[in-house]
Formats: structure tokens, C-alpha cells, sequence
């Protein structure tokens, strides 16, 4: 069976097409700009490439360039969408509607719909990418939703409820969802794998680090905490993301600078972080590179957010009351060595050692361990695979229609 991946964005489709029979990608590409003027870039498992400015008014018109690439053209990675047995599609937000990955239908598309208060920028864009793929395909090449938020669902209550009056968890469901939980269900699970554990008694701390970043404590295979919160803004600091902060502070900035909700928003979502300390980038290469050039924020900044991941790291293994194996994954996770390091040496103290030299090698989509043999804890470097996660339960799911 071959899948089509799908992860929409307001104004983007990231797609993938994987064939189930040896878990292979036969081809990738991009949709942007939709709505604005229109660009794909499409490339096959062998290397062909098909770049095109397209007019794409909205979804259904970027589904049906996803359409022409895959089939036509030199670029062209199988003969008819009849080949595709199914789309699978990433959802963030699934709130507490949706612990499982489900089949497509209206009912479905309405709920995601609806809870788009708890993800306005990337449920209504979800809903667009169904709707349009809808409008391409028809019926005919079934639909599976794979939520972000399901692998969080099996958090305890002590873990997920805020201390608010319980009232407005009954009211308006507010609590921790958390995300990136396909990336996290992906590394722990390959975790376990390649040390040969099983998940009964198993205590993982799995770091997703990358712009947006999170960190899991995953016990006996399941999400038993994790650092995002009701959205994406709570844990650590990212690239633009305040992380956690006293309230007060907000309600302190608004009376003095007298911000709108909307302006408040966007001064934690999108100009806070890395990026608001250092003033130069959210791109840790770049705050990197400033550092070593002697900027004083650059290094705060850094400083700041390798010691944010070791409270959290260090929280989690109180909680479990111990850890397995700590696993890095994501942009940052998979090629900073030096954040890595940073995060393990703080880690010595209960044995963590780890090899510095095979921790220099591990980058650009290399897995391995590289803490030492006799390291109390198993640490690795694990690339994430959310589009295979999501072809997965898409597989399984049509398989058992």
C-alpha cells in the first residue's frame, strides 16, 4: 500500500508519499504560498526534482498540483492516484475528542473544526487540507486524522490538570494536551527497540528540540508528563516561544504597555525565546554563530535554554523515579553536540557519561548511543519520523475498514 502524508498549514502542504511495503519515501515535496501566488517543490527517492511557480488559490488547488507532480512530468513517482491506498493527515490539536487516530468523515472534520480555540493556527488549517483533498480526490482514497495530541492522552490527572478551579476544566476542558506526540511516540518506541527493552518498567525522557521544542516522560511506553500545555506556548523557551512564566508578568506587561490580547500573543508566540533574549535569531546556528563571535545575549540565550532543558530533564526523572534512557531528537536535539553535552554533564552526578567523540559524530540524520558503556543511562540521538508514525495508523486503520 502506498500513502500520501499530509501535514496542511494555512498557507503550506508538506507531503510525503511512502510506500507501506518496506516503509520507503518515494517522494516529498512542498505546496507554499497558497493563497498568495503558488510553489511547489517536489522531489523523488532518486533523486528528480520539479520546481514550479503554480497559482494556488487554496487547498484543493495545491492537492491537485501534488497531483500533477507525483504522476507527470519527469518527476513523476507513480503512473495513477489509483496507486494510493490512502491519505493520512497530522493533526495538532485533538483535544479531549480524539485519543486514537481515526477514519475521516464529516462528523470528524466538524470536531477538529470546533476546537480550534485550542489551536486557531493549526486546526482551521488542518480542516482546509481535508476539505481540499476532499475536493481533489472525492471518496474514492479514504482519509485517516493522526493527532499530535493522542499519545499525551494517557497522561494521569495529577500531570495534566492546571491548579485553576475545577470549574473551567468541566466548562472549557482547559488542561495540558501537549505535542509533537507523534515524534515522541516515534523515538521511544524505536528507544525501546534498539536497546531490546520492554515497555513494562521502561523510564524515557525523550527531548524534541528544535523552534518549537518539548520534552516527554515516557513510562512503561506512555506518556506519563510532558512540558507543552494547553498549547504549544508552555515548557521551556524555543525559538519564539516564552516557554513557562509567572502569569504576572503578563498581566504586568499589559498594564504598563497596555496590550491587546491578540499583541500580547504575539509578543510570546512570536518574538520571545531564543530570539527575544539574544536579539539576533531563532535560529540556534545563527545565535551559535554570534556567540562564538563574542555577543554577550547570543550566549545568555543559549546559556538560558540549555539550563531550562536540564530542569526539565531533571523533573522528569524525579517523577519517574529514575530513567532509562534520555533520547535527543529534532533539528536542534539531532545535530547540537554541544547542547547535548551541555544538557548530560549536569547529569554526571546519578552517572550519566557519555562519549564525547561519538557525540560529535551524531548529526544530519545519524542515530546511535553515545553515552559509555558503563553510563548508569543510556543516551542517544534518535531522528524523528512523524510521517511514518502517521502512515502507520493510516495503513492499519484501512486495513481494518
Amino acid at each position: 500500500m502506498k500513502i500520501l502524508v499530509v501535514n496542511a498549514g494555512s498557507s503550506s502542504l508538506k507531503y510525503q508519499l511512502i510506500d507501506m511495503t518496506d516503509e520507503k519515501v518515494i517522494a516529498k515535496g512542498l505546496c507554499e504560498r497558497i493563497g498568495i501566488d503558488g510553489k511547489i517543490s517536489h522531489k523523488t527517492f532518486d533523486g528528480r526534482e520539479y520546481e514550479a511557480q503554480i497559482d494556488m488559490p487554496d487547498h484543493t488547488a495545491a492537492f491537485k498540483c501534488v497531483e500533477k507532480a507525483l504522476i507527470s512530468g519527469d518527476a513523476k513517482a507513480i503512473d495513477s492516484m489509483d496507486e494510493i491506498g490512502a491519505v493520512g493527515h497530522r493533526i495538532v490539536q485533538g483535544g479531549a475528542i480524539f485519543d486514537h487516530s481515526v477514519l475521516v468523515n464529516e462528523q470528524v472534520v466538524n470536531d477538529i473544526e470546533g476546537l480550534a480555540d485550542l489551536a486557531p493556527l493549526h486546526n482551521i488549517a488542518h480542516v482546509q487540507g481535508i476539505r481540499g483533498c476532499l475536493e481533489c480526490f472525492g471518496d474514492k482514497i479514504p482519509q485517516v486524522v493522526v493527532f499530535d495530541t493522542s499519545f499525551h492522552a494517557t497522561m494521569p490527572e495529577t500531570s495534566y490538570l492546571f491548579a485553576l478551579p475545577y470549574e473551567y476544566y468541566e466548562k472549557y476542558k482547559i488542561r495540558r494536551y501537549g505535542f509533537h506526540g507523534t515524534s515522541h511516540r516515534y523515538v521511544s518506541a524505536r528507544c525501546l527497540e534498539l536497546l531490546n527493552m520492554k515497555k513494562e518498567g521502561s523510564k524515557i525522557i525523550t527531548c524534541h528540540l528544535g523552534n518549537g521544542s518539548s520534552i516527554t516522560a515516557v513510562k512503561d511506553g506512555k506518556c506519563f508528563d510532558t512540558s507543552m500545555g494547553l498549547t504549544p506556548l508552555d515548557g521551556f523557551m524555543m525559538g519564539t516561544r516564552t516557554g513557562t512564566l509567572d502569569p504576572s508578568v503578563l498581566t504586568y506587561i499589559i498594564e504598563k504597555e497596555g496590550l491587546s490580547a491578540k499583541e500580547l500573543s504575539d509578543l510570546c508566540n512570536k518574538k520571545s525565546g531564543v530570539l527575544g533574549v539574544s536579539g539576533v535569531s531563532s535560529d540556534n546556528r545563527d545565535v551559535e554563530a554570534a556567540a562564538a563571535e563574542g555577543n554577550e545575549r547570543a550566549k545568555l540565550a543559549l546559556e538560558m535554554q540549555r539550563y531550562q532543558i536540564r530542569k526539565f530533564v531533571g523533573s522528569y526523572i524525579a517523577a519517574m523515579n529514575g530513567v532509562d534512557a534520555i533520547v535527543f531528537t529534532g533539528g536542534i536535539g539531532e545535530n547540537s553536540a554541544e547542547l547535548r553535552k551541555s544538557v548530560c554533564d549536569n547529569l554526571a552526578f546519578m552517572g550519566v557519561k557519555i562519549d564525547d567523540s561519538i557525540n560529535d559524530t551524531l548529526r544530519r540524520g545519524a542515530e546511535g548511543v553515545f553515552s559509555t558503556e558503563d553510563s548508569t543511562v543510556k543516551v542517544m540521538v534518535i531522528p524523528t519520523n512523524e510521517e511514518l508514525v502517521i502512515a502507520r495508523d493510516t495503513k492499519e486503520i484501512v486495513e481494518n475498514m
